[in-house]
């Protein structure tokens, strides 16, 4: 799965309040809050975490786009994704991830 996130500056916890700090954070540090959460579950349903790299603007392509963080995970297929992504465990952080990205993309590859 490519993923490619677009951060606020700040944080915005107010879908999940109980997952909030007590004083802002930035959208960055929501992130990874939501990958230090998340890895252990994508490691228990097999996947992994092949890359994360800081992003920015597009070399070719929309002067006005940036993506902040891109990142690879692998799986073994879609069924297994899926299923880890339905983990209530894992459901349970993913207010970080929402707190964190203004905008996300996320492309399924196959090799």
């Amino acid at each position: 799965m490519l993923n490619l996130i677009r951060l606020r500056t700040v944080a915005e916890y107010a879908a999940d309040p109980d997952l909030a700090p007590p004083a802002p954070i930035s959208g960055r540090e929501a992130y990874d809050r939501y990958v230090a959460h998340t890895l252990p579950f994508l490691s228990e349903s097999g996947g992994g975490l092949e890359m994360m790299a800081a992003g920015g603007n597009w070399l070719v392509g929309p002067d006005d786009e940036r993506w902040d963080i891109v990142m690879l995970v692998r799986q073994k297929d879609m069924a297994t994704f899926l299923a880890f992504e339905q983990n209530e465990a894992y459901l349970a952080g993913i207010g970080h991830r929402t707190a964190a990205a203004e905008d996300t993309r996320l492309l399924p590859l196959t090799v």
